[in-house]
């Protein structure tokens, strides 16, 4: 009697300790039988960030406004500097020579995705803001810097002036240069604006509230251009708050568009 108690016994603590083994073999990545300490479960993803894509940088930029802040400029439509993949950076960059006047103008741009292991994109958009910021603040080369949070555009930004002097062969004292630099976030892109104004021979050189002024327009204008323009979820590929409730209403045209293309491409396969 009491060896059929003990069967019974540790029959039933078998059978208990099944849907334990049952949770613990389905919150495994591996699928493995490891302890809770080993096996941690895997991190859910991240939402999709807003911008699937990047504008043109060249176009961020309209004519009257190089006009404008680059004089004379060597190209009116810029000029592109090479980038492996546009989808994800890009950069135009003019020059000038009015006289001796000389204005140089940059305007960068740089996306994110969200990743499971590095974050979501706006995080890693207010990463690389941070590093642009400190790329200035953090050069011994650069003085008088100034850097002061901007509310102009973007969901954040920073705007800081500076100046360079840089010395050539004939030039004992050195070129000024006149630096503004303003870095603007609009969720999980960054945009980068740089300008620089230096008056050559005896021309004066700027002053420090013009190119901050100029280098500011041009940032809001850039940083809308993005909104107005680059792709989103929205545009086909993946969506997030709102524009996904949007997506995936199946009473929305796009839905019954869907539908009736597997509709014919079901008819073709039978």
């Amino acid at each position: 009697m009491d060896r059929t108690v003990s069967r019974l016994a540790v029959r039933a603590l078998a059978w208990a300790a099944v849907p334990v083994l049952l949770v613990a073999g389905c919150s495994s990545d591996t699928g493995g039988s490891g302890t809770p300490d080993e096996q941690a479960p895997a991190p859910a993803p991240s939402q999709p960030a807003k911008y699937t894509g990047l504008p043109d940088p060249c176009s961020t930029v309209g004519a009257d406004t190089v006009g404008e802040v680059v004089p004379e400029a060597d190209q009116e439509g810029g000029q592109a500097l090479n980038s492996k993949d546009t989808t994800s950076s890009g950069t135009c960059l003019w020059n000038g020579l009015d006289g001796y006047q000389f204005r140089s103008l940059t305007v960068s741009l740089k996306r994110f995705d969200s990743d499971t292991a590095l974050g979501h994109g706006d995080e890693r958009a207010a990463d690389y803001l941070r590093q642009q910021v400190a790329e200035i603040t953090g050069d011994e080369e650069n003085s008088e810097v100034e850097d002061a949070p901007w509310g102009g555009a973007g969901d954040e930004a920073h705007t800081l002036a500076y100046t360079v002097t840089k010395s050539g062969d004939d030039d004992e004292d050195g070129q000024e240069y006149r630096q503004h630099r303003v870095v603007a976030r609009t969720a999980n892109v960054v945009v980068t604006v740089d300008y620089s104004g230096a008056g050559f021979e005896d021309a004066k050189t700027p002053g420090a509230e013009d190119i901050q002024e100029a280098a500011e327009a041009v940032a809001e204008e850039a940083v809308a251009a993005v909104d107005a323009t680059a792709p989103t979820g929205e545009d086909g590929g993946e969506t997030d708050g709102e524009d996904a409730e949007d997506a995936e209403d199946p009473d929305g045209e796009e839905a019954d568009a869907r539908r009736g293309e597997d509709t014919e491409g079901a008819g073709t396969d039978s």
